[in-house]
């Protein structure tokens, strides 16, 4: 992803009730806003998998409904798995791809901090603590664990970090 300085503004900036962060405005892959991370961990939980191109392709109302819908809950989680997979269905024509669900996230484990975010946070001289790790919330510790991913651009981790108040200057 790289950062496109003439891109407009996320539809998602100031939107009331979507935890959306300042260093998700960085993200472009060919002129294209990419996903959230409060999308892509209600997409986690719902087992369905969005690529880029069909994100592409749905309406911005469409894009901040799916931000907006609550998965706290079984069938709300289940109605938001019926809801995405009919969008990529609508604007595609393709069928969704399926993902397993991980009933375990390691974003979820309030008593230890992921051997891989330590790993990548050593790298930035952050010791993180593990009171630290436990006030975050839980979009705040899946979008750490996104960023610090092999093979994931690791630039917006140190961003992610300061943003949220773990590493200060």
């Amino acid at each position: 992803m790289r950062r496109n300085t003439n891109a407009t503004p996320s539809e998602f900036i100031n939107v009331q009730g979507i935890e959306y962060f300042k260093f998700e405005e960085d993200f472009m892959e060919d002129n294209v806003r990419c996903i959230p991370m409060v999308v892509r961990f209600k997409m986690d939980a719902a087992g369905v998998k969005l690529k880029l191109s069909e994100w592409s392709k749905f309406h911005p109302e469409e894009r901040v409904k799916l931000a907006l819908m609550p998965i706290d809950q079984s069938e709300a989680v289940d109605y938001y798995h019926q809801y995405l997979i009919a969008l990529i269905a609508k604007h595609t024509g393709n069928a969704a791809t399926k993902l397993d669900i991980d009933t375990q996230p390691a974003w979820a484990n309030l008593q230890q901090i992921p051997e891989m975010l330590m790993e990548k946070s050593s790298e930035i001289e952050l010791n993180l603590s593990l009171n630290q790790w436990k006030r975050l919330t839980d979009i705040q510790r899946f979008a750490l664990l996104k960023l610090c991913r092999p093979g994931h651009e690791n630039k917006n981790f140190p961003k992610a970090v300061k943003e949220f108040g773990l590493l200060i200057n």
